[in-house]
């Protein structure tokens, strides 16, 4: 048995499906998070949540992720601190517009907006578990909307990495959509002290590192290399095994996007790739190549 490094986070609600598969093979596995979100252009949105819906022309609001709540809760909050809770003024009223939820974690979140914070926060929050894809949210709001001819637009609270599948089917039908990113992700600044705990792990040797997206590769290896000695391409492994104190490991990689990237751009040599991006099939490629 030997440790395997996966970079990325477990996940916290069952039991992890990448861990268990690891486990089941005779691994011992260990997640360390490599991502995080930060709220961006609280200002902006603070200055959006002031002036109202109805001066912005807004039919409403859509909320696609619980860290865009997290951004209107911190913007409402700062404006509420700024006013030093005088009177919410009617313009500023964004109870008398719907907001459009993806998910019912993000509808559960916005109806926990609404109890802790008493100004600047919605009352009409629709969609839930019926529309837990951006795909079905779409439909969700077409269908929701009266069939009046009038033109509506829509305050879209997004991240960095939004895919264009709900905004191509509302603009499709007629309806506008105003984009504001709250939100973005970048690598955790909690990683290299994540990886020391890690690295506590006793009585066991390091086999493997696990790559699961090119996003995060680039920030993560030079880390990865104040403890691990890398294998590089057209390297030996008598070449990889020198730098004194450090784990030799092997690398793996969840797909050829990523297996390409550790490869072209930092020169690490990849032993396996899974066939598919699964966690049985990862679990099975590492195996396979160990038992050769």
């Amino acid at each position: 048995m030997s440790n395997v490094l996966l970079l990325r986070a477990a996940n916290q609600d069952s039991p992890d499906r990448y861990e268990n598969a690891f486990r089941s093979r005779g691994y011992n596995p260990i997640s360390v998070p490599v991502l995080e979100t930060v709220i961006v252009c609280r200002e902006e949105l603070a200055r959006r949540l002031s002036i109202g819906p109805e001066k912005q022309n807004l039919s409403g609001v859509i909320i696609t992720s619980q860290r865009a709540v997290e951004a209107w809760s911190e913007a409402a909050q700062a404006l509420i601190a700024a006013d030093n809770n005088t009177p919410l003024k009617p313009e500023s009223d964004w109870w008398c517009v719907p907001f459009y939820a993806v998910g019912e974690a993000t509808s559960v979140a916005l109806r926990d907006l609404c109890d802790k914070i008493p100004l600047y926060t919605p009352r009409d929050i629709r969609g839930g578990s019926e529309t837990g894809t951006a795909e079905r949210l779409a439909g969700f709001i077409l269908n929701d909307l009266p069939s009046d001819g009038i033109s509506r637009k829509f305050l879209y609270l997004i991240g960095d990495k939004n895919r264009d599948t709900l905004p191509r089917i509302l603009e499709s039908a007629g309806v506008a959509l105003d984009p504001l990113q709250v939100y973005a992700t970048q690598g955790s600044s909690m990683f290299p002290h994540d990886l020391s705990l890690a690295l506590e792990e006793e009585g066991l040797s390091w086999g493997w590192i696990v790559y699961f997206a090119p996003s995060v590769a680039e920030f993560v290896t030079p880390i990865l290399r104040n403890h691990f000695s890398l294998p590089a391409v057209n390297s030996s492994t008598e070449d990889c095994a020198q730098l004194s104190g450090h784990h030799h490991v092997k690398v793996a990689a969840i797909g050829p996007t990523t297996e390409a990237f550790l490869q072209q751009t930092l020169k690490l040599s990849v032993a396996v790739t899974a066939r598919n991006p699964k966690a049985d099939d990862l679990a099975d490629a590492v195996l396979q190549h160990d038992e050769a």
